[in-house]
C-alpha cells in the first residue's frame, strides 16, 4: 500500500527542494527597487606568480592588463591587490547613483573599509571600477569579504555580496 503513493511522495519532496534552491539563488533586490546590480567581476592580482605561456590568453589577458606601464618591480609590486568591476542597471537614469563597495581585509579582522564612487550620468548598462592594492593592500592584507550596494539619496536599491560578509 505505501509504495503505491511513493512515487508521488518523491515528486512532492522534490519540488519542495527544488522550490527551495530556487528561493534562495534569487536576487536580494525587491521587484521594483530601481536598480540591479547584474554582476560583481573580481580579480585577485599576485605580480610574482609564475605565469604559465601557452595558457588561453583570455586568461592571461587580465594579468597583463592590470600590469600594463609596470616596468620596475617595486611598480609591480604596488599593482599587486584585488580589482572589481561591479556591473548594474538603475531604472530611474535622472538621478545620481552611488556605488558603495565596502570590504574587509585579513589583517584588519573585522573593522569594514569603504570605497564610494558617486556616477552623475547613468547609463543603461554601467561598470564601476574599485581596486584594493598598494599600500593598503600591503598593510590590510587580501580582501576576505565584500559587499557592493547602490545608493540614490540615503535609499539603498540594490545590493550584491560575497559568501562570507555576514
Amino acid at each position: 500500500m505505501i509504495l503505491r503513493f511513493l512515487p508521488t511522495l518523491c515528486r512532492a519532496v522534490t519540488a519542495g527542494a527544488l522550490g527551495l534552491a530556487m528561493a534562495s539563488c534569487s536576487s536580494t533586490n525587491p521587484p521594483g527597487s530601481g536598480g540591479q546590480i547584474v554582476k560583481v567581476k573580481y580579480y585577485h592580482l599576485l605580480s610574482n606568480e609564475t605565469v604559465i605561456t601557452g595558457v588561453d590568453p583570455p586568461i592571461t589577458f587580465e594579468r597583463q592588463y592590470h600590469l600594463h606601464g609596470a616596468i620596475s618591480n617595486k611598480e609591480r609590486r604596488a599593482r599587486d591587490g584585488h580589482y572589481y568591476v561591479v556591473m548594474w542597471k538603475a531604472t530611474d537614469r535622472s538621478q545620481p547613483v552611488k556605488v558603495r563597495m565596502e570590504y574587509r581585509q585579513q589583517n584588519t579582522g573585522m573593522a569594514i573599509k569603504i570605497q564610494e564612487k558617486e556616477v552623475t550620468k547613468v547609463n543603461r548598462d554601467n561598470n564601476t571600477r574599485f581596486e584594493v592594492n598598494g599600500e593598503e593592500y600591503v598593510a590590510g592584507g587580501a580582501v576576505t569579504s565584500w559587499r557592493a550596494t547602490l545608493v540614490r539619496g540615503k535609499e539603498t536599491i540594490a545590493e550584491a555580496k560575497s559568501y562570507l560578509w555576514d
